[in-house]
């Protein structure tokens, strides 16, 4: 069956209550999808094959910018302004598990990434490495992400400061 009918070709704007509401959902949905993007391509960067043709190379910017985007989107949809989402339309849900611990977390995480006023990229430290004699070699500073599981598994400590990265400060 064919539609015979022309394409409109006027659009107008309705401002009635209902329209506000529906725009909100709309919003709300494309929100959540943009997230489930961020995350489906998240999954690809971290949990790609090494090799092969699909290989994707995990760049931290890429892994960082998605997580940041997937987390911000998230908690856009419980906006207070909105209340389109609220915390009771989650545990109404009934899904398994801590979906309440979860949520918060995600805010926590959002806060962490996204704040002014707490900012993991304004907490850089600056050292000076030095040679077995003491001179001074360089001034490396940490980047804000030097995560306690990646200086074990690499064998770096306080104790051991040979074995870390220039950049790495033990503290």
């Amino acid at each position: 069956m064919t539609d015979t009918h022309p394409a409109p070709t006027t659009v107008r704007r309705i401002d009635v209550p209902e329209s506000g509401e529906l725009a909100q959902l709309a919003a709300v949905f494309e929100d959540l999808q943009y997230v489930l993007r961020c995350c489906e391509h998240l999954v690809t960067a971290l949990g790609g094959p090494e090799s092969g043709p699909v290989r994707v190379d995990a760049d931290p910017a890429l892994v960082e910018a998605l997580w940041t985007g997937a987390l911000i989107g998230y908690v856009r949809c419980f906006s207070g302004r909105t209340k389109t989402l609220t915390t009771d339309d989650l545990t109404s849900l009934e899904l398994d598990g801590d979906v309440s611990g979860f949520h918060d977390m995600v805010f926590k995480l959002r806060d962490h990434y996204a704040s002014r006023h707490v900012n993991p990229r304004e907490s850089y430290s600056i050292g000076v490495a030095q040679s077995n004699d003491g001179t001074p070699r360089g001034v490396p500073s940490s980047p804000p992400r030097a995560r306690s599981s990646t200086r074990r598994r690499s064998g770096c400590s306080a104790g051991s400061p040979t074995a870390c990265p220039a950049w790495w400060t033990p503290g």
